[in-house]
């Protein structure tokens, strides 16, 4: 089938990988990648297409073979540099991950993308100063990256600076409805003391609904879960009714 595939492209190898990327036949491309290889060792075409397909084989030591030989011809190749850290990752090599992060900051130093790798890296040598400066920085350039916002939530969590951490994960929910992100939010109220809110937290509410809920139940004498449970009931009350009531208008 890949044989068929490749003849039907003879003479673009670009249309041939593109193909094969699409439908994840990444031995294929690794097999066809070679050949152009052994016509011209410097492929860069090849060498960046074979990086990516054992990246996805999971083969950690060839991608790295592939990416420096890329990097020996130009440095600081985007593509290369990317695949090199995410492969670095995967090996657990944390520690030679930043220089790489740097040259492509040195290409953009708004890198959002490095700046986390970077974060993500200084975090696993233990540097958790130097990752939430790195995060800060990710922000500064676009304030509603959710990886950003997630990895610095993540941090500061880790360091036990809770109430800083559940303002993030507030930001993230803004962004994006993740579970991951309230229940790690849920877990900040916890550590903090805050049955209540870490109740509600878990049920997925952002942090000015958590105040309202918890001043409302307050105001009527209420535990939260059973003002929570009360508000949900007249809240699918209230949606029931006015389903009815379009059923009706459409019957008139």
């Amino acid at each position: 089938m890949a044989d068929c595939t490749i003849l039907a492209y003879i003479g673009n190898p670009i249309d041939v990988i593109k193909k094969l990327h699409s439908d994840k036949q990444w031995d294929e491309i690794v097999s066809f990648c070679q050949k152009m290889l052994d016509s011209d060792p410097k492929d860069m075409v090849a060498l960046q297409n074979m990086a990516t397909a054992f990246l996805n084989l999971g083969k950690f030591d060839q991608v790295l073979s592939c990416c420096d030989a890329v990097l020996d011809l130009n440095e600081f190749d985007e593509y290369a540099l990317k695949n090199k850290i995410l492969a670095l990752e995967r090996l657990g090599r944390h520690d030679q991950i930043i220089p790489y992060c740097d040259k492509l900051l040195i290409k953009n130093p708004t890198h959002t993308w490095a700046l986390n790798s970077k974060g993500l890296a200084c975090n696993e040598v233990g540097k958790h100063t130097d990752a939430l400066n790195y995060y800060s920085m990710a922000l500064r350039v676009e304030p509603n990256n959710i990886t950003s916002l997630l990895n610095k939530a993540l941090t500061l969590s880790f360091l036990g600076k809770y109430d800083e951490s559940i303002s993030y994960y507030d930001d993230v929910q803004k962004q994006e409805k993740l579970s991951d992100a309230a229940s790690a939010k849920s877990e900040a109220y916890q550590r903090l003391g805050k049955e209540d809110e870490a109740f509600l937290a878990a049920q997925g509410m952002l942090v000015s609904d958590i105040i309202r809920y918890v001043s409302e139940a307050k105001a009527k004498k209420m535990k939260i879960f059973d003002y929570y449970c009360m508000v949900e009931y007249e809240d699918l009350e209230r949606r029931e009714k006015e389903h009815q009531q379009k059923l009706n208008s459409r019957l008139r």
